[in-house]
C-alpha cells in the first residue's frame, strides 16, 4: 500500500496508460473478479458447497478487492455495515426503517463531508463515497423489507412489498454477505436481500419462467442452468467499447473547456453547444463501464437470471442499472431520466416515494440530492433537472398532439426533440462534472442561465393540460422495469413489471 489508499501493485501499468492509479486498480479487480465469479458459480456450486461457505468466500473476496482500490478507506464500509447490523438488532422492528434511514444517511454524509472538505478530495485512492452510497441503499433497503415483513398485516401492502417483504432477521453473515460481497463491493449494483439469498442458496432459477422452446410451464430449476456467457460477453464487449471511447474522447473534449474565457469569446453559439453536447458525451463511457462490467460480474457469478425471451434466450438483466441506446436516442428528459441510474431510481420509489406522507415528489428531489452527496454542484443539477423536466412535459403536452397527424411530421418532431433533449440534459449535468460552487455557477453563468429562464418562461406561459384518469398514465407509461426485463416472460418478470406501475414517481436522480 501506497499513499494513494489503494495497492500501487499496478502503477506501472498506470504510468504505461497514462491514467490515474485508481481507475487502474479499479478496472483490473473488476476484471479479475469476472474471472473469480465463474469460478465461484462452477467450483462453489450451491448444489456442492454449503451456503454458509458461499457467504464466507463472497465476504472474504469482497473485503479483499475493497482493500485493495481503497486501502484503509475500507473501514468506513466495515464501519457502516456493522453500525447498522447493531441498529437492526437492537431497535424495534416497527421503528427499525426510521433509525435506519436516518443513521444510514448521516454516517453516508458524513463520510462525503470528510471525503470533501477534510481530504479536500485529495485522498487519491478511487472514491471510496461510491461504494458507501450503494452500502447505504442495501442497509435501508433491507431494513424497510424487514418492517412490512415482521410488523405490517399483508392487507397494508402493496403488491411490490409483499414480494420484497423479508420474514426473519438475517444473520451476521448473510447481512455481511449481502453488503460485502466481491460481486457488487466496487460499483454495485443494488438487488434486493430476498433476491441475494436466493442466488446463494441456489433458489435464484426457480422462477415459475413460462420456457417458449418446451411449451409449458416449470416452478423448479431446469435440468442444466442456463448459461450467462452471452450475457456476459455481450456486456464485456459494451465495456470494451466504453473504454477506447473514454480514453479517446475525454482527452480530446474536456468538459472543463466549457468555461475556457477564449473559447467562449471566439465560438459562435452552434460550436459552443455543439461542443457542449461532445464534452458531456465523453464523460457517459465512464459509468457505463462501471455499471456495465458490474453486472457482467453478477452475471458471471449466475446471479441476475429473470428467465426467458420469445426465443427461448435466457435473459440475465434483473438488476442492469442503463439502457445505453435509449439513453442517447432519448427523445425527452423523462426518457434519458428514465434509462438512466435505474437501479437507485427503484430505491426512492422503494424508500421513499411510496411512503412519503407529504408532497412525496419533493421528497424523493430532496433525498436523491442528498444520496449523492455534499457538492453543491449537484444540487444545480438536481434543481436544473426539476426544471427542465417540468418544461419538457408542458412541451410535450401542448406541443406533440400537432405532430402526430403522419409519419414524417411525427419523424420531424422527434429528431427535434432529440436534439433538444441533449442539449438539455448536457446543459444540465455539467455541474455535476465540475462540482463545485465556483465552475457551476461559471459556467451558467456563461449561458447567461439561459436555458433556467427559457424554462421558466415555458412553465409560466403554457396551459397546463388536464391529468388523465388514473388508470391511463399506468397503462401507457414507460416503467423502470419494463425497460430492464423487455421480451423476458417469466413469472417474477410480470410480477415486477406490475409492481413498477404502480405510483411511479417521476424520477429526479
Amino acid at each position: 500500500m501506497g499513499s494513494s489508499g489503494g495497492s500501487e501493485l499496478l502503477l506501472p501499468l498506470s504510468e504505461r496508460l497514462r491514467l490515474p492509479i485508481e481507475q487502474v486498480n479499479f478496472a483490473m479487480c473488476q476484471l479479475f473478479g469476472l474471472f473469480t465469479a465463474f469460478l465461484f458459480r462452477n467450483y462453489l456450486h450451491p448444489s456442492k458447497t454449503n451456503h454458509i461457505i458461499r457467504h464466507v468466500v463472497a465476504t472474504l473476496l469482497g473485503l479483499h478487492f475493497a482493500f485493495f482500490c481503497f486501502g484503509s478507506y475500507t473501514v468506513y464500509f466495515l464501519g457502516e455495515v456493522i453500525l447498522l447490523y447493531c441498529v437492526m438488532v437492537t431497535v424495534h422492528m416497527k421503528r427499525i426503517h426510521k433509525y435506519s434511514f436516518l443513521i444510514a444517511m448521516a454516517y453516508l454524509t458524513m463520510c462525503q463531508i470528510i471525503r470533501v472538505y477534510w481530504f479536500d478530495g485529495k485522498e487519491r485512492s478511487a472514491d471510496f463515497s461510491g461504494p458507501l452510497m450503494v452500502i447505504t441503499q442495501k442497509v435501508t433497503k433491507l431494513a424497510f423489507e424487514l418492517r412490512d415483513g415482521l410488523t405490517r398485516d399483508e392487507s397494508e401492502l402493496s403488491t411490490s412489498q409483499k414480494r420484497l417483504a423479508v420474514r426473519r432477521i438475517p444473520s451476521l453473515l448473510e447481512y455481511l454477505s449481502y453488503n460485502l460481497n466481491f460481486m457488487g463491493i466496487l460499483a454495485g449494483p443494488l438487488n434486493s436481500y430476498n433476491d441475494y439469498i436466493s442466488f446463494i442458496e441456489g433458489r435464484n432459477f426457480e422462477v415459475g419462467m413460462n420456457h417458449p422452446a418446451i411449451g409449458k410451464k416449470s416452478n423448479k430449476c431446469p435440468p442444466n442452468e442456463p448459461s450467462s456467457l452471452g450475457a456476459v460477453g455481450y456486456k464485456i464487449l459494451i465495456c470494451t467499447v466504453c473504454v477506447f471511447m473514454h480514453l479517446y474522447l475525454l482527452d480530446v473534449f474536456p468538459i472543463s473547456y466549457n468555461t475556457d474565457s477564449t473559447f467562449i469569446a471566439t465560438a459562435s453559439i452552434p460550436v459552443r453547444l455543439l461542443y457542449l453536447y461532445i464534452s458531456s458525451l465523453a464523460c457517459r463511457p465512464k459509468y457505463y463501464f462501471a455499471w456495465t462490467i458490474a453486472d457482467a460480474v453478477n452475471n458471471a457469478a449466475g446471479f441476475g437470471f429473470t428467465g426467458y425471451d420469445s426465443r427461448g434466450k435466457p435473459c440475465w438483466d434483473l438488476f442492469s442499472n442503463l439502457n445505453i441506446v435509449k439513453v442517447e436516442f432519448a427523445t425527452s428528459m423523462k426518457m434519458f431520466i428514465d434509462n438512466w441510474n435505474i437501479q437507485t431510481a427503484l430505491w426512492l420509489k422503494e424508500v421513499c416515494y411510496d411512503r412519503c406522507p407529504f408532497n412525496p415528489t419533493l421528497s424523493t428531489f430532496l433525498l436523491s440530492a442528498i444520496w449523492h452527496g455534499v457538492y453543491p454542484g449537484y444540487y444545480f443539477t438536481f434543481i436544473t433537472g426539476t426544471i427542465m423536466t417540468l418544461a419538457a412535459r408542458a412541451v410535450r403536452n401542448n406541443l406533440r398532439p400537432y405532430f402526430l397527424g403522419s409519419s414524417t411530421y411525427k419523424m420531424f418532431y422527434d429528431v427535434m426533440t432529440w436534439a433538444t433533449t441533449q442539449v438539455v440534459v448536457s446543459y444540465t449535468v455539467v455541474p455535476f462534472v465540475l462540482p463545485f460552487l465556483s465552475s457551476s455557477f461559471e459556467f451558467y453563468r456563461t449561458w447567461y442561465f439561459g436555458l433556467h429562464i427559457i424554462a421558466m418562461v415555458l412553465i409560466l406561459v403554457l396551459p397546463k393540460k388536464p391529468r388523465s384518469t388514473s388508470r391511463e398514465p399506468q397503462k401507457f407509461q414507460v416503467t423502470k422495469q419494463s425497460m430492464i426485463l423487455h421480451h423476458c416472460n417469466g413469472q417474477q418478470n410480470r410480477r415486477a413489471l406490475v409492481d413498477s406501475n404502480q405510483n411511479h414517481p417521476m424520477r429526479i436522480d
